[in-house]
């Protein structure tokens, strides 16, 4: 990897506005999150961006964490003994945990990518993989979330119904209102298309 030197000008304002969208509140919250999920020998942060960011690097609380949510015998992530010291070896931990967090039911769209997080480019896209897998945790209820469930939102759930045969046949014979109506108004003694217009002078 190449060292990069300051961006100006046009990327400059580009990655200050991706920066602003970072929230430490939010990040205060994960910390407490991935803690109590994972133990407190994760250990914790320095505050701000650069903590957080350092915090994660180099996936193994990544795949910590994700692995909490899975029951003993199935643990998605191999996490090493000793972390990972190489380069291509952390960022190869970390596609390993956004492999098991899409596995886990992340959408495509809530996930980072792993430069966002290993080069800082976008750590407000880390927080929300983490929110998203948060809320589905606490979500899905099966036992293995750990913390206070108000930290996340619960996805909306599937709510399916069942209708009767012949509740289906009575919807058969109703015109819905996109398809038109003869009811109400009419146009009744309206002239017809293209006749002039009277102008009486």
């Amino acid at each position: 990897m190449a060292n990069k030197g300051p961006s100006y000008g046009m990327s400059r304002e580009v990655q200050s506005k991706i920066e602003k969208k970072y929230d430490e509140e939010l990040e205060e919250r994960l910390v407490e999150w991935i803690i109590a999920q994972c133990g407190a020998d994760v250990g914790r942060p320095d505050r701000g961006r650069l903590g957080f960011q350092v915090w994660l690097k180099n996936g193994v609380i990544l795949s910590k964490l994700v692995n909490s949510l899975y029951p003993d015998g199935s643990k998605p992530v191999k996490v090493p003994e000793n972390p990972p010291s190489m380069v291509f070896k952390q960022m190869e931990q970390v596609a390993q945990f956004l492999k098991a967090a899409e596995d886990y039911g992340v959408t495509k769209t809530d996930m980072f990518q792993t430069v966002d997080l290993f080069e800082g480019k976008d750590l407000a896209a880390v927080q929300r993989t983490l929110m998203a897998l948060g809320s589905l945790a606490v979500t899905k209820n099966d036992g293995y979330y750990r913390g206070d469930p108000n930290w996340f939102m619960k996805k909306a759930q599937e709510h399916k119904r069942e209708f009767t045969e012949s509740q289906l046949q009575e919807g058969k014979h109703v015109i819905g209102l996109q398809m038109g109506s003869n009811r109400g108004a009419s146009q009744a003694g309206m002239t017809g298309y293209g006749r002039p217009r009277q102008i009486i002078s």
